[in-house]
C-alpha cells in the first residue's frame, strides 16, 4: 500500500527533514541488539526457533521470542505454524525483510573495513 504523501528517494536525499524521518523509520524497525542478527540468520533460509537461537550466541529464548514478535508486527518476518505433532513453527523474512539484504551487505562491507582499519593501527 502506497501512502498519498510518499516522497521519492531523490526528494528524501535532498531534504534533511525527510532524510532524518526516513532513517528514523528504518531504525525504529531494526534497532536493538538482536534484530539485525535475527534478520541476518533468516536471510539464508526459513528457520525454526531453536535454529535461530543456535545462530545467535547469548540470546535468551525470551528475548528471541519478543524480537521475533516485534519483527512480525513490523512486517519484516513471516511466522508459519504447521499442524504437525508436535506443532512446527517456521520463521522467514517477508518481502520487505528481504529488501534489507543490500543494507546488511553494506554493513558487512563497512564492518570488515572498519575492523581492519582499527585493528591494523594497533
Amino acid at each position: 500500500m502506497e501512502m498519498e504523501n510518499a516522497i521519492s528517494f531523490k526528494e528524501a536525499k535532498a531534504c534533511p527533514i525527510q532524510f532524518v524521518l526516513a532513517v528514523n523509520d528504518t531504525l525504529n524497525v531494526i534497532s536493538g541488539k538482536w534484530k539485525l542478527p535475527i534478520i541476518g540468520s533468516l536471510l539464508f533460509e526459513k528457520r525454526r526457533f531453536t535454529d535461530i537461537q543456535r545462530n545467535i550466541p547469548k540470546i535468551t529464548p525470551r528475548m528471541l521470542s519478543k524480537e521475533l514478535k516485534d519483527l512480525e508486527v513490523n512486517g519484516m518476518v513471516k511466522r508459519t505454524v504447521y499442524d504437525t505433532t508436535p506443532i512446527t513453527v517456521e520463521y522467514e523474512l517477508s518481502e520487505s525483510g528481504k529488501l534489507l539484504s543490500d543494507v546488511l551487505d553494506k554493513m558487512l562491507e563497512w564492518g570488515m573495513q572498519h575492523r581492519e582499519a582499527t585493528i591494523g593501527k594497533n
